[in-house]
């Protein structure tokens, strides 16, 4: 990618391009009048003696045998060499040359040429910080990504692990012999089942005419799906449900106007229950639903939430209240 001006190229894995090197060799002699002055700006920038002792004791000894521009050049081009390790230093020479203001360190005949180029380093700097920017914001935005994409990736396999936890307390009521505690534990597995697809649920409760009032209705528990409030039944007999168990559930749909309902069998329903749902559809929506039904969508991984949508599509719009889900 390049810089504004021509043939200025930033590349962020080497610090000093060649571009921006020519300049330093060329501004740090300029701005100090001595050899020692260059040697002194060096260490102030936190170069070692690694780089520049041989200099250092060069300048002592026969300070008429160095130029500055010879020493800048080569301390310069010894911290490009050291790569990372002498990133500190290299980044600090810029710093403070690029933020140079007093040119009253220079000679009167270099002031102008050392104002030159700093401006230059400056816009070079520019440049390299709007890249580094960039780079940071665009590394900020692949981490967010990333951990986006891992926390979807974990939530989808919580999820997994949830619904395959409930397909397995399912399967296991089946072994069940007790039929009360087999009723009771299917409740709070199938309310498990509706919220692992984000369908809100309300455990079963109680309706007492006052308080402390005898207990006139049981309700095994509600979901909200589609805008809707469905009362749900669950029942798990040794024979189909028949019109007498449907009779109470409708009752109660009846008594609630905005209320839907629901009823789930794991014993079936009688030929006239199914029609008695079928009579009442003109007036409430309700449906049936055989608890096979729901081993088998879990069997294959289907959608609970389009299986819902579809067993209210038959009883709204075919009066269907008992179509079967057959899986595929």
């Amino acid at each position: 990618m390049s810089a504004s001006g021509p043939g200025i190229r930033v590349d962020s894995s080497y610090h000093y391009p060649p571009e921006l090197l020519e300049l330093l060799t060329d501004a740090i002699p300029a701005l100090v009048k001595s050899k020692q002055a260059v040697i002194d700006l060096f260490v102030g920038a936190g170069v070692t003696s690694k780089h520049l002792g041989d200099w250092m004791q060069r300048v002592r000894e026969d300070r008429d045998s160095v130029r500055k521009h010879e020493i800048a050049r080569s301390v310069l081009c010894r911290l490009n060499e050291e790569g990372d390790a002498a990133l500190g230093p290299r980044r600090e020479i810029v710093r403070r040359i690029s933020s140079w203001e007093d040119f009253s360190t220079c000679y009167e005949s270099d002031r102008f040429k050392a104002m030159g180029l700093v401006s230059q380093i400056q816009k070079i700097v520019e440049v390299k910080d709007s890249f580094t920017r960039m780079a940071i914001e665009r590394e900020k935005e692949r981490k967010e990504r990333q951990a986006e994409y891992s926390a979807q990736i974990e939530a989808k396999r919580r999820l997994a692990d949830e619904r395959r936890a409930i397909k397995e307390s399912l399967y296991k009521l089946f072994s069940e012999t007790n039929p009360q505690k087999r009723g009771k534990d299917l409740e709070p597995v199938l309310n498990g089942l509706f919220r692992t697809f984000d369908i809100l649920v309300k455990e079963a409760f109680e309706y007492r005419g006052s308080e402390g009032g005898a207990v006139l209705e049981q309700i095994d528990g509600v979901i909200e799906f589609g805008g809707h409030l469905y009362l749900v039944e669950m029942k798990w007999w040794g024979s189909p449900i028949g019109v007498a168990e449907i009779s109470q559930h409708l009752v109660r749909l009846f008594n609630r106007p905005d209320a839907r309902g629901m009823f789930i069998s794991a014993s079936g329903f009688t030929d006239p229950a199914v029609r008695q749902v079928r009579d009442a559809l003109a007036h409430k929506l309700c449906f049936l639903c055989d608890l096979h039904e729901i081993v088998l969508l879990l069997e294959q991984d289907a959608d609970l939430v389009e299986f819902l949508q579809r067993k209210t599509r038959a009883a709204q719009l075919y009066k269907e209240p008992f179509e079967r889900f057959s899986g595929g």
